[in-house]
């Protein structure tokens, strides 16, 4: 079953650029990522997806139901941390906290409490006294105190450092295992790389690529380094999918796109001293999606 289903989402403001034809679906218990530049729209699709903003054009989805037409039911299941937190300065976090947990009609009071622990998040003290990190600290404890079946996260990881992104990794993988759907969103694609099943790339308020992090990976090009134990004339190597071939003497590199094992019997036909096969990370794939689609 898809939790959410996004149908040729548009949104345009006047002259400047929102979202045109968003479309991508993200399944019950999944991890889905969600990644462009700052400015490529990632923000306004969620924004038009929890009704904050009203569509042009197309639809969504959530739980199988309109987001516009269901809104306030839908808000129930739904936990969502925006790119930017502001908060009424007075009040200490527990009471905004408990504000906030009213809402759902449930006492969160327990759950405020392991969530303040994990985070350690201090919750006597006042929002205005809070560093921007802990302000991030209350806008996580409050996007996830009810228990959401949805978590919704724009830029979730910015003012925390490394450390309590580590715990915030940690506790995201402990609710999708509870069976909590998540939609990340990041322009920073190591985190999505690490926590992410399926991936959906946006550039210009357009999709480029909604794939399986696994495939994008493996359709792309492997780099192969070698050292033979004496010199080989270039030619040996200029073979279906092979790019970017340089021959230094008895050092050779180059990228294969293609079926690893054709070229693994060429170089099982030669004598090798060293042999490096590396993966090309996801920027690099990410740049390849880019470029293509420029």
């Amino acid at each position: 079953m898809n939790v959410i289903e996004i149908k040729e989402l548009t949104k345009t403001y006047g002259k400047s650029r929102g979202i045109t034809d968003v479309s991508f679906q993200v399944k019950e218990g999944e991890i889905f990522g969600f990644i462009g530049p700052n400015g490529a729209g990632k923000s306004t699709t969620i924004r038009t997806l929890l009704s904050l903003i009203h569509p042009t054009s197309g639809s969504a989805e959530i739980f199988g139901k309109d987001c516009i037409e269901f809104a306030p039911e839908i808000a129930k299941e739904v936990g969502y941390l925006p790119s930017e937190v502001f908060y009424y300065d007075n009040m200490k976090v527990m009471d905004l906290l408990k504000y906030s947990a009213s809402f759902y009609k449930k006492d969160c009071t327990k759950r405020i409490k392991e969530l303040a622990e994990v985070l350690n998040l201090d919750l006597t003290k006042k929002i205005d006294d809070l560093s921007l990190g802990n302000k991030k600290k209350v806008g996580i404890i409050q996007g996830l105190l009810h228990e959401p079946k949805l978590i919704i996260l724009d830029e979730p990881t910015s003012g925390l450092d490394p450390l309590m992104q580590q715990k915030f990794f940690e506790l995201l993988q402990a609710e999708n295992k509870k069976g909590a759907t998540i939609l990340f969103s990041s322009h920073i694609l190591s985190e999505v790389q690490r926590l992410c099943d399926r991936v959906a790339i946006i550039k210009e308020g357009k999709i480029v690529q909604v794939e399986k992090i696994s495939t994008l990976k493996e359709n792309n090009h492997k780099k192969f380094k070698l050292e033979m134990k004496r010199d080989i004339d270039q030619s040996y190597f200029e073979m279906d999918g092979v790019s970017n071939l340089e021959v230094n003497q008895n050092h050779v590199s180059f990228l294969f796109r293609g079926d690893i094992n054709s070229v693994m019997r060429k170089i099982a036909d030669i004598q090798i001293a060293n042999l490096w096969i590396e993966e090309p990370d996801l920027e690099e794939i990410f740049m390849h999606y880019y470029e293509k689609e420029a």
